[in-house]
């Protein structure tokens, strides 16, 4: 049953950058973690990638081991797994129905997919009242964010249990209790993305300045209040007054702008191509991950306060 992280075993299924980000949230809550990854490259890079992402709790890298498959663990003592493999379906589908048959019966199951309804990821679980979204943002170990993700089979018990958690291990639970595409901070980022995709469509403004917008403006307010919180700073009324004129001119087509679909065409994919809205080197790449990461960490620094602090067991209660 899952207790306090450092009462509890966790899996992690998938080395890549999320699994070992998550592996790190769980490890500095005292949290002992096994990773399952095939790849033989990856095996040997975890222990850098995890140090770097444990920083200042690398002393915590001790409680993480890696294997290479599902069958290399002792599932007797397992209370959690979390599910970070590629975005596939068929593939998701295939190791739940492999991890019902190894898990104990009271382990919860969760996949960290950002664009699968877990209801569809658990088609076929006998047991899919334990079958949960556990949803992460990138860079995990740095964005307080998880959603707990209810499917149509969830059992409310098991997301609040999981919830708790995920604070003891200083995260920020919202219980998402309708599985819709994208849940909750992806529909509402998205519904942002739109609008400020059409209007670079449109000309109005430029990739830079919607950033800017973004960034200086209502977003940096949001990192005090949220858009609930905001109208009561601001006033309702004139919110209503300002979506009365506002919504009927948003844009609501089904099909992702054409400054985004284009740049797909053309193969301009961001970062991993050296081009989309910016250029992109090596060097470039380098200085704004560490720009992006020193941002989050600065953040995190003014959100402390208000933040769950660690809880790996009852003695820190």
């Amino acid at each position: 049953m899952l207790m306090y992280p450092s009462q509890s075993r966790a899996v992690v299924v998938g080395g890549g950058t999320m699994g070992n980000d998550v592996a790190a949230v769980l490890a500095r809550a005292s949290c002992p973690t096994v990773i399952v990854e095939s790849s033989a490259p990856r095996r040997a890079a975890l222990p850098g990638t995890l140090a770097a992402a444990l920083d200042t709790h690398a002393a915590q890298a001790h409680l993480v081991s890696v294997v290479a498959d599902l069958d290399d663990i002792d599932w007797s003592g397992i209370d959690l797994v979390i599910e970070c493999i590629p975005e596939r379906v068929d593939i998701k589908q295939a190791l739940f129905a492999r991890l019902e048959k190894l898990a104990r019966p009271d382990c919860l199951l969760t996949s960290n997919s950002s664009s699968f309804p877990i209801s569809a990821i658990a088609e076929g679980l006998s047991t899919g009242g334990r079958m949960l979204g556990l949803h992460f943002f990138m860079p995990a170990h740095l964005v307080p964010l998880v959603e707990v993700v209810m499917g149509g089979a969830s059992e409310l018990a098991h997301a609040q249990a999981l919830s708790d958690f995920m604070r003891r291990c200083a995260m920020v639970p919202v219980l998402v209790r309708k599985d819709l595409p994208g849940f909750l901070a992806n529909r509402l980022q998205h519904a942002l993305s739109r609008e400020a995709f059409d209007m670079i469509d449109q000309g109005i403004a430029s990739p830079e300045d919607v950033d800017a917008a973004v960034r200086f403006g209502f977003g940096f307010r949001f990192l005090a209040a949220g858009p609930v919180m905001q109208r009561d700073h601001a006033g309702i009324e004139v919110h209503c007054a300002a979506g009365a004129t506002m919504y009927p001119t948003l844009n609501n087509s089904p099909l992702p702008a054409k400054a985004l679909s284009d740049r797909v065409a053309a193969g301009h994919l961001g970062m991993k191509t050296g081009q989309g809205f910016y250029r992109w080197t090596p060097e470039t790449i380098a200085a704004e991950r560490k720009r992006y990461d020193d941002l989050l960490k600065a953040g995190l620094t003014l959100l402390a306060k208000e933040l769950p602090p660690l809880k790996p067991g009852p003695d820190h209660d």
